[in-house]
């Protein structure tokens, strides 16, 4: 590999190339964190990507990775690879507020969760939290805690959510790697906003603790610069952890073998509309059309076909009320008069929910995740827009009523499998004539995460992703 300039190219370097570079020694994880850090201390005001960054612990991290590598045993797959973490994730020894201002910070902090142990074990530099809506609540990352957060392609536009700031942080060169959550596609419509590669792996492939109160719809996953990134970190994430116990057995893959292998032969199901979106934006259909011929060139077999579900909309938004009034419910009228007003009226259209309307919708939910499955016996792969629109402009929270259209008319393509638990990824397709990113979607088959990896893989090589100017030096 080239030797590249110091330090803030570090800054550009993905997860992988870091790696790299350790390894050759011409450079190190504390040049390394140290070029973040002045990135982060840079651009975070004007992003609002981090609500929390700890860099007497990343660099402290850091040096002693640095001494691990110079001394040629490095402690894990990411030793030295500085990483970011979604504030609804736990992490030891710093507060997980959830976005909410119905958190207190001063209390005893001294659990990670499976994700955040696993980093940390793996060496990974831990530099600080990401923001997040309340509780993860909506696709925009505002809260009346942490504000606004902005994209950094264009900061008058959301990075989406609600791993909003963990997508921000990952396309400006904020640390390569972050860790999100995706209860209705909250790691892949942020990624797609900002052009990175998110993956929502198989439901159960990344252990969560504790579990999410909107149940089994919610995933964790990795953001990355690059799909190899991405492999890497599942290899990471996917460990197991007994506290979940929902979670799948370890299959003991690395997930980068077979990473490039391509997608000669693969049958892959074009659905520019899954059937029912009725209003995908024509440079995000345009872009997605030309990422699929791009997948028939490289040889796979391409059939345009819907899975033939209708929009499941009502069904991820009623599970979804559900599990923000079980919240609700939890609260002190005090916390209750201090949250956000779009999380209070999730929860009030969740208490209208009875339990046979829960019961209705559980079923309902069941019978979609047959259908695809038996769509997905004659198929390997389903193509679609990650997101229908680009990304549009970053509000302040409660700044329109919430129903479900408006809380995920704008992203159809992504709740549908969170509900059937199908892993799915976005890489980067182009950007609009504003600049803004437009991503594909690529849907597996249940327990398909590395065919997803793989074909992202073909994509990116045949199409490699440009960077924000944001996040130039």
């Amino acid at each position: 590999m080239s030797t590249i300039s110091l330090p803030t190219s570090l800054c550009d370097s993905t997860a992988t190339e870091l790696l790299a570079l350790y390894r050759s020694g011409q450079a190190s994880p504390l040049e390394a964190t140290q070029a973040v850090l002045a990135r982060i201390e840079r651009l975070n005001p004007q992003l609002n990507a981090f609500c929390l960054v700890d860099a007497d612990t990343a660099l402290a991290a850091a040096r002693a990775s640095t001494a691990r590598w110079q001394q040629g045993a490095p402690a894990g797959a990411l030793d030295g690879v500085p990483v970011s973490i979604k504030d609804l994730i736990l992490t030891r020894g710093w507060p997980t507020r959830r976005g909410s201002r119905t958190v207190d910070p001063n209390q005893a902090w001294d659990t990670d969760a499976p994700a955040t142990a696993r980093l940390r074990e793996a060496g990974a530099v831990l530099l600080g939290k990401t923001t997040t809506p309340e509780f993860g609540c909506k696709g925009e990352t505002n809260s009346p805690l942490t504000g606004i957060t902005r994209n950094p392609w264009d900061l008058s536009r959301t990075p989406g959510g609600s791993s909003g700031g963990t997508a921000a942080a990952v396309a400006a060169g904020l640390g390569p790697l972050s860790v999100g959550t995706d209860g209705a596609g909250s790691v892949r419509i942020p990624a797609g906003f900002c052009g990175n590669v998110g993956l929502k792996p198989s439901f159960g492939r990344v252990p969560a603790y504790p579990l999410s109160p909107f149940g089994s719809v919610a995933h964790l996953g990795p953001h990355a610069m690059s799909v190899a990134d991405a492999a890497l970190m599942l290899n990471v994430l996917a460990q197991p952890d007994a506290r979940d116990w929902t979670s799948l057995p370890p299959d003991g893959r690395d997930y980068r073998v077979g990473l490039d292998d391509g997608v000669r032969g693969l049958r892959i199901a074009y659905s520019p509309t899954l059937g029912y979106a009725k209003n995908v934006h024509p440079e995000v259909a345009a872009a997605v059309e030309r990422a699929v011929q791009v997948l028939a060139t490289l040889g796979a077999h391409i059939e345009a076909v819907d899975p033939g579900i209708a929009d499941p909309l009502d069904i991820c938004t009623g599970l979804w009320f559900l599990g923000a009034s079980t919240v609700w419910s939890g609260l002190t009228p005090e916390q209750q008069a201090v949250a956000d007003p779009d999380f209070r009226a999730e929860a009030e259209l969740g208490q209208r929910l009875s339990a046979l309307d829960v019961q209705q919708l559980n079923l309902r939910r069941g019978a979609l995740g047959s259908q695809l499955r038996q769509f997905m016996q004659h198929f390997d792969l389903i193509a679609t827009p990650t997101v229908a629109v680009p990304a549009f402009e970053a509000r302040p929270a409660g700044h329109s009523p919430m129903d479900p259209v408006a809380m995920l008319g704008w992203t159809p393509f992504s709740y549908p499998f969170n509900l059937s638990q199908q892993p799915a990824i976005t890489v980067p397709c182009g950007l609009t004539r504003d600049g803004l990113p437009i991503g594909l979607q690529l849907v597996g088959p249940m327990f398909g995460d590395a065919l997803v990896l793989r074909a992202a893989r073909a994509y990116e090589s045949a199409h490699p992703a440009p960077r924000p100017p944001l996040a130039r030096d």
